[in-house]
């Protein structure tokens, strides 16, 4: 991550793009408070990003640099490891608009200034796709409300539009603390809480827009043998009629992806389109239970009076802190340009 070869602004009020036609408007929502989050008590274990002390431990040396690591620079607490999702997101959006021609904002449900922004008009009349993050830890109590449900679905009325939902995990439910404990040392990631559980808002929209998908675990997918390289994509291609992965064969490493698990037995409503194989040398309840792979993108496609289509999918393959190559740079460029 570098610095912005440009000036930056904020606290600016969004400029709404104008439709052109073949150019998607892109836009991003992140689900969570911003004070809610960085305001966490950093001495509670669980439920919590991580402070930017602690990513600089666990990273070492890799954020001790001065930009990083000198607090009258850079954040030390909570706040500095959120503000690093936002510098990782920057290539997306770059990439994006060099693509469609149209800025992708980037908002937030309540922001740095604690203003808050439901996900009415004011975000959705000028996108044609928008993806929401589900970064929202479930103890901030973020649900998405009856105007809100009802906006997105009037949104999704309007033909060409794309809806993106990415809960993130949801580590440790069980009850059971040797259970949370074998869940850690699944996915590795020391950063991680024993109990993490995050998307209580995109939870709450997809129910009220009857998306049968549930956010189970924080799963560490497998490597290529022999390399730090992501195992490739179970990609179901004759399903995949839109070309949404089209080129593509693997998204970027995470050691902890959601399982999103089809709450419907009705194949024809909604597709598995791609299936990520899980590092089987580390037990989890999920392989104990025989699955060697677990649901990492899906899609609805049109359906009754639902003109946009709706896509399933984790945050952290729209952000560079993970990695990227040009598989991952051509789903970018497949998200853009869909038509």
């Amino acid at each position: 991550m570098t610095e912005s070869q440009s000036a930056r602004t904020y606290n600016q009020s969004h400029v709404p793009r104008k439709y052109t036609p073949g150019r998607r408007r892109v836009s991003v929502y992140v689900s969570w408070s911003y004070p809610a989050e960085a305001d966490r008590n950093p001495s509670e274990l669980d439920n919590r990003f991580s402070t930017m002390t602690e990513v600089r431990r666990v990273a070492w040396p890799a954020y001790e640099t001065p930009e990083w690591s000198n607090p009258l620079r850079y954040q030390q607490g909570i706040a500095g490891a959120l503000e690093l999702f936002f510098r990782a997101w920057v290539p997306f959006q770059q990439f994006v608009g060099e693509v469609t021609g149209h800025a992708v904002p980037v908002f937030q449900r309540i922001d740095q200034a604690g203003v808050q922004l439901p996900l009415d008009q004011r975000v959705l009349a000028d996108a044609d796709t928008l993806l929401v993050f589900g970064l929202d830890h479930m103890v901030t109590e973020q649900d998405a409300t009856q105007e809100e449900i009802e906006a997105v679905r009037q949104f999704l009325k309007r033909e060409g539009t794309c809806l993106l939902l990415g809960p993130h995990h949801e580590v440790g439910v069980s009850d059971d603390l040797k259970v949370r404990d074998i869940e850690y040392h699944h996915h590795g990631d020391a950063l991680v809480p024993r109990q993490q559980r995050f998307g209580r808002y995109t939870r709450s929209l997809m129910k009220g827009l009857g998306i049968p998908v549930e956010n189970r675990y924080g799963l560490r997918p497998a490597l290529v043998a022999g390399t730090k390289k992501i195992a490739p994509l179970s990609i179901a291609r004759d399903l995949d009629t839109r070309g949404w992965l089209t080129g593509v064969t693997s998204f970027n490493f995470h050691m902890h992806l959601p399982h999103y698990a089809l709450t419907t037995e009705d194949a024809r409503s909604i597709h598995i389109l791609a299936k990520q194989p899980i590092d089987t040398s580390r037990p989890h309840p999920f392989t104990d239970a025989g699955n060697t792979e677990f649901n990492m993108f899906l899609w609805m496609p049109p359906q009754g009076d639902r003109a946009g289509e709706i896509v399933v999918a984790d945050s952290t393959i729209f952000s560079t802190l993970f990695g990227g190559d040009e598989s991952l740079n051509r789903f970018w460029q497949n998200i853009a340009t869909a038509t």
